[in-house]
């Protein structure tokens, strides 16, 4: 169904808030916002039902619902809070406006906002501001800017220059109150710096968010952080740079707390946001935790976790993740040329390894998605042709998402070639992956556009759906889940032309929700152009589904269905490195006598 156009954000989940004339209590509103980002034309992205929910909003609702509920504010303070996602509820600046002016203090926060996201932080900033309300913006950018520039951020600048405080790192061990408590005084300061001071995370409230706002997700998914920290050094990355390479953790009872909360208001989906849940140094007292919330009291729930390529060489890893509910693993595949590899200092990332690990996941049934980034300097459109064609026969990948590879502000990339002053595209708004924003060393910037297209055509070919599905069939993982996210993935990008990441479920457009500088379009144009495109779409959506759904139900009613083998599912062999495509390359072989060299060095060191 569609919303109504113009529709305002939902606000059925204020709690009452009428005080009499003898009360004396004032009353604080916290308006929370995980902001979204403008499309190629300037359109929020925005959907009925959208994505994953954001970590971090339900980090800040969580440690707002602990503030209110304990009254550490003082007595004379009631706490009101509310939170958006705008990935699925429109943000009006009207609306926010009167829901903070009817209370005797009000403050905004956009929480979360990562660089592709504080252009459009900053444009709902500026008309409360210019109200005179108090806003303040968190988040990936400004902390990774902080963290690795010695200069402010021209952006993180502007948010300065009209009032905004901002804050950097983390907000547990009493900063949300303390900012919460400058507000109450009138004296927000202008900026809030924790990045050398992270804090402990066991015994923290939880991250929670209420029924109504993860049920505007796609499958009513929720998300937590069992961990921060990555101990690697990948220079693309910008979490070691904001969460540190130190592990940090939630307890297994504080895991335990976090699903029971979430499974008494009917959620039993999660997504653990940890960017490597396998390095989490108590992976398994967690995992052993829910294993037994599973297995013993019978409780029904199910992950997404994240990984790295080498998590199967832990003992009992993969096996006790599945128990505990794991159906679905991303996996930060980036690559399969050991020179782009090291150039980005993905060490932990061994080709030889590959097969292994996802042969692994495959033996417990879940799904694997790859993240693969196009890009590095060697890259050509034939290089990065051929070898998803090898990835296509040799490796038995579920889903494969493509990503540009892109100098994120807060990463090693972005400060090297900030300090070297090499030219990188200023506006924020496509710092998505989805975008070239700097010069490749051998394709122009529509060679790398036209890569980017190939890649995401060639690997989502149908012929590939087919053997991705049988591939499914002959595993014991659900071809029929496995057909939903492929047409998912390949959809959002043919037919909405956005990320899956992304994506979502009946696109919404706003007239007037147009990025600053581009036109708004009068009504006679836009309403019948949106209607027109929203059926168009749709019937793109359901074409598209019957077409891979024919493969689907072919496959499920093949009887040798279980006895499918191909050259990606056959079991490990000692002479892979001989015979296998994936080694033939200068640089694979290269990396794979290393290999076999650092092998008989430890096996002589072990003797």
């Amino acid at each position: 169904m569609l919303q109504p156009r113009e529709a305002e954000p939902s606000l059925s989940d204020r709690p009452p808030a009428v005080l009499g004339p003898a009360n004396r209590r004032r009353r604080l509103c916290l308006v929370l916002i995980k902001p979204s980002h403008y499309d190629d034309e300037g359109y929020v992205i925005q959907w009925y039902r959208s994505a994953i929910p954001s970590n971090s909003l339900a980090v800040l609702y969580g440690l707002a619902k602990t503030c209110a509920e304990q009254k550490s504010l003082g007595e004379d303070i009631e706490l009101e809070i509310h939170g958006f996602d705008e990935t699925n509820t429109r943000i009006d600046a009207r609306r926010i406006a009167a829901l903070v002016g009817a209370a005797d203090i009000g403050l905004v926060m956009l929480v979360g906002v990562q660089s592709n996201q504080f252009p459009r932080a900053l444009d709902i900033a500026r008309p409360l501001r210019q109200r005179g309300i108090m806003v303040g913006i968190g988040g990936f950018h400004v902390s990774g800017t902080i963290a690795m520039l010695t200069e402010r951020d021209p952006d993180v600048r502007r948010a300065e220059e009209m009032g905004v405080f901002l804050f950097a790192g983390e907000a547990e061990e009493g900063r949300l109150e303390q900012v919460l408590r400058d507000a109450i005084d009138g004296r927000t300061q202008p900026l809030y710096n924790f990045m050398n001071d992270l804090p402990n995370l066991e015994g923290v409230p939880a991250p929670v968010l209420p029924a109504v706002r993860i049920r505007r997700t796609a499958g009513a998914h929720t998300s937590f952080d069992a961990g921060r920290g990555c101990p690697y050094q990948c220079s693309f990355c910008t979490i070691i740079n904001v969460q540190g390479r130190k592990s940090r953790r939630r307890s297994p009872a504080d895991i335990e707390a976090i699903v029971r909360a979430n499974l008494a208001q009917g959620i039993h989906r999660f997504f653990i946001t940890d960017d490597n849940f396998a390095r989490n140094k108590d992976w398994e007292p967690i995992v052993d935790r829910l294993i037994q919330l599973r297995e013993k009291e019978n409780l029904k729930f199910n992950f997404i976790i994240q990984v790295d390529t080498l998590c199967h060489r832990i003992p009992n890893f993969i096996e006790k993740c599945a128990r505990a509910g794991v159906k679905r693993v991303f996996i930060g595949l980036e690559n399969i040329n050991p020179e782009s590899l090291m150039g980005a200092k993905k060490r932990q990332n061994k080709i030889t390894e590959y097969r292994k690990m996802l042969l692994a996941w495959k033996s417990v049934g879940a799904i694997t998605y790859c993240g693969y980034i196009l890009g590095f300097p060697n890259d050509t459109m034939e290089s990065i042709r051929r070898d998803i064609e090898i990835i296509q026969r040799e490796l038995p990948v579920d889903l494969l998402e493509f990503f540009h590879l892109t100098p994120l502000p807060g990463s090693e990339d972005h400060k090297k070639l900030h300090t070297a002053g090499v030219a990188m595209d200023p506006d924020m708004n496509k710092y998505d992956l989805n975008h070239v924003t700097t010069a490749h060393p051998r394709m122009s910037a529509s060679e790398c556009e036209k890569a980017y297209e190939m890649a995401w055509k060639t690997y989502y070919s149908p012929k590939h759906f087919e053997v991705v599905l049988k591939r499914a069939a002959a595993t014991n993982i659900s071809p029929g889940k496995t057909l939903f996210l492929m047409v998912w993935f390949k959809g959002c990008i043919s037919i909405e032309k956005i990320h899956p990441l992304e994506g979502g479920f009946l696109r919404l457009k706003f007239r007037r929700d147009r990025r600053p500088g581009l036109p708004i379009e009068p009504a006679w144009l836009f309403y019948p152009k949106y209607w027109l495109e929203t059926l168009r779409k749709q019937g793109q959506w359901v074409s598209f589904y019957l077409r891979m759904r024919m493969i689907y139900l072919r496959i499920k009613r093949d009887p040798e269905r279980r006895n499918y083998m191909d050259l990606a599912l056959s079991p490990v062999a000692d002479d892979e490195t001989e015979s296998r495509e994936l080694f033939q390359s200068d640089a694979a072989q290269a990396y794979v006598r290393q290999e076999q060299r650092l092998d008989k060095v430890s096996h002589g060191a072990a003797a």
